[in-house]
């Protein structure tokens, strides 16, 4: 892509993104706003997702630490065009990540064991449920994704079954923004990794036709995600608040 195709790509990534976080937090019932410069919310929003996300490379501080709640712990931004310097005001870089971007139409990878997984869309709060906890991975309780999601007419969640129907691996689609949204994607086992890319590569025109892929990732996951047709797009950030 030229460079005015890939900034408008890196900006739909960053928006649907933005409209994933929106989705969870609603779920909670987050008080959120949005503009052009940033989607915020008011209220601490569930683990694991930010409290603002930047929409636009010249977003400032001032467009969004007044519309967050810094003084409680656990408060961060998603800057998602590496471009903000939050340390002044009590931020630490969390993590950095880079945008992934995948054209429609490219053809699906094939891998050795796809055809013993089994993709199925949760659709009811007991299939949730199950999914959250092979999502999270431990014995711990954990309460990010509630039925609430399931009624979003543009979030659609995905698992994959395998060895007496267990849940071996999943994912979430978000269309917004003309782009769909990759995010989520887990396996239970290294074996399984590889397919649950694939499944996600194959179910997404299924369901959003003609529209390309976005999502973001960082170390091994972002190596496997290239070796699946996505490339990255450009860097992200995160920044976590430390009262």
């Amino acid at each position: 892509m030229d460079p005015s195709t890939t900034a408008a790509m890196r900006s739909a990534a960053a928006c649907n993104n933005a409209a994933w976080c929106a989705a969870v937090s609603r779920s909670h019932g987050c008080p959120d706003t949005v503009d052009d410069a940033a989607w915020c919310s008011a209220r601490r929003t569930p683990p694991y997702y930010p409290d603002a996300v930047t929409l636009r490379p010249d977003a400032t501080p001032a467009d969004l630490l007044g519309r967050i709640d810094t003084t409680s712990p656990g408060c961060s931004v998603k800057d998602s065009f590496a471009t903000l310097d939050l340390g002044p005001d009590g931020f630490v870089e969390l993590f950095t990540a880079d945008w992934i971007h995948r054209p429609a139409g490219l053809p699906v990878p094939t891998t050795p064991t796809l055809t013993v997984l089994t993709v199925r869309q949760v659709t009811t709060a007991a299939e949730l449920h199950e999914w959250q906890a092979a999502w999270h991975g431990d014995d711990s309780p954990v309460d990010v994704f509630r039925p609430a999601l399931l009624r979003e007419p543009s979030v659609r969640i995905f698992s994959l079954r395998a060895d007496g129907d267990r849940v071996a691996g999943g994912f979430v689609l978000t269309c917004a923004e003309g782009v769909v949204g990759l995010s989520n994607l887990f396996a239970t086992d290294s074996v399984h990794r590889s397919d649950v890319w694939a499944a996600a590569i194959n179910e997404a025109p299924t369901n959003f036709p003609g529209l390309p892929l976005v999502g973001y990732e960082q170390g091994d996951d972002l190596s496997l995600a290239r070796t699946h047709g996505f490339r990255p797009i450009g860097a992200l950030r995160v920044w976590l608040h430390q009262p």
